[in-house]
């Protein structure tokens, strides 16, 4: 079983919902919804993702974490909610190339990470 399907049924299970109901929620066959938490089909798409945090009722942190167990499943993919930044973002390819052809570390990475939290406040 992958590790996001196994996310999904532990939050799932957590407020008290049953597997048909969820899937009735998603607008989903339950059989589909089944197949992801047993790991046998790909997450679904960024719109049912994010559907699916306001359902589990997920926090911002496990929103990205499901975003990212959800990329995990997939060959050579990236967090459903990070492309289209990514994309319209030219200076973040820039940064993000930057990074990989010099073979950034983490605790580089953790520098950015903590600018980016002085520079907004957080």
């Amino acid at each position: 079983m992958g590790e996001f399907g196994l996310f999904i049924e532990k939050k799932r299970k957590a407020l008290n919902k049953t597997l048909r109901g969820l899937a009735s929620e998603l607008e989903i066959a339950p059989a589909y919804m089944s197949d992801i938490e047993k790991g046998h089909r790909y997450p679904p798409d960024k719109d049912k993702l994010a559907k699916l945090a306001e359902i589990l009722k997920l926090t911002e942190n496990e929103k990205n974490k499901m975003y990212d167990l959800a990329a995990g499943e997939k060959e050579n993919a990236v967090s459903p909610d990070l492309p289209e930044y990514i994309m319209s973002t030219e200076k973040a390819r820039v940064a993000l190339r930057m990074a990989r052809d010099n073979g950034m570390e983490n605790a580089t990475w953790q520098k950015v990470i903590d600018l980016l939290k002085k520079e907004t406040g957080e």
